[in-house]
């Protein structure tokens, strides 16, 4: 008798349920509105027990998951507050929300960022400026911030502060038209290993995640489908990953069973050579 196939591996694994890794602690998730990584990072944070923050430039879509997460969490655990990470003042009153809100902070998850397609020779300076505002500096005013915070709760006793970054493969891996993204998400993880050293001294902890192609309804807009499916061929798996399981990855590295990592860039990622 012949033994039925199992899953292919190009169907998404079984959605992981909650283990309470976060009971207790609060979180700041910056781009978290809508249905990509920041949005799935809320959620795995909430279903872990953590106390939420979302932050996002559009205050539409911001209102509106914030009102979901509360629907489905209680609007005692999810608060929002809108903040443009280019903004020095909108990042600070954003921690400010988080105390305001949830009592302090023990965890900030940095996923804005910006991207878009250009040659090099063609980029013009508003286009490089742009991306490296918002995705690399954007990432270096919110670890700041937030480093400031840790290290004067550190000083009284205090939770130790995580910090994870959302960084890209692109980082490390060659892609055409994508200069300044790469340039971005290879400075965030120089920016992750350095911070790391100085954070070490008060007990924080950096790290960061560098997903390959998680699908979602932005990059669907914003990536012809020929890329796409080109980029999905090259993965071990023949699939993109989901959101929620890079998200996956941020939780583990923003609770304890990573203790003892940080100045880590975790690739998420299946693609082969």
């Amino acid at each position: 008798m012949s033994t039925p196939p199992g899953p292919s591996p190009a169907s998404p694994p079984p959605y992981v349920p909650g283990h309470g890794l976060l009971a207790g602690r609060t979180a700041v998730v910056t781009a978290a509105a809508g249905a990509g990584i920041g949005g799935a990072t809320a959620r795995r944070l909430l279903e872990e027990g953590a106390r939420v923050l979302v932050s996002d430039a559009h205050p539409r879509r911001l209102k509106e998951t914030e009102t979901a997460l509360a629907a489905e969490f209680g609007a005692d655990r999810v608060a929002a507050q809108p903040c443009d990470v280019t903004d020095e003042a909108q990042v600070r009153a954003l921690y400010d929300t988080a105390v305001r809100h949830h009592g302090g902070l023990d965890v900030l998850v940095n996923n804005a960022g910006l991207g878009g397609t250009a040659e090099l020779a063609d980029m013009t300076d508003e286009q490089w400026h742009r991306v490296l505002d918002v995705t690399l500096t954007g990432t270096m005013r919110c670890t700041r911030a937030a480093l400031r915070r840790f290290r004067d709760t550190a000083r009284t006793g205090g939770h130790r502060g995580v910090i994870v970054n959302n960084a890209s493969v692109v980082g490390w891996r060659a892609q055409a038209g994508q200069a300044h993204y790469a340039a971005a998400k290879a400075g965030v993880m120089a920016l992750t290993r350095c911070a790391a050293v100085e954070a070490a001294a008060y007990g924080v902890r950096v790290n960061a995640v560098a997903p390959s192609l998680a699908m979602h309804p932005h990059l669907v807009k914003v990536t012809s489908a020929e890329l796409l499916e080109e980029l999905t061929a090259r993965e071990a798996f023949g699939r993109h990953a989901e959101p929620w399981e890079v998200a996956n990855v941020i939780v583990f590295l923003a609770s304890g069973y990573s203790s003892y990592m940080t100045g880590e860039t975790v690739s998420v990622s299946s693609r082969h050579p």
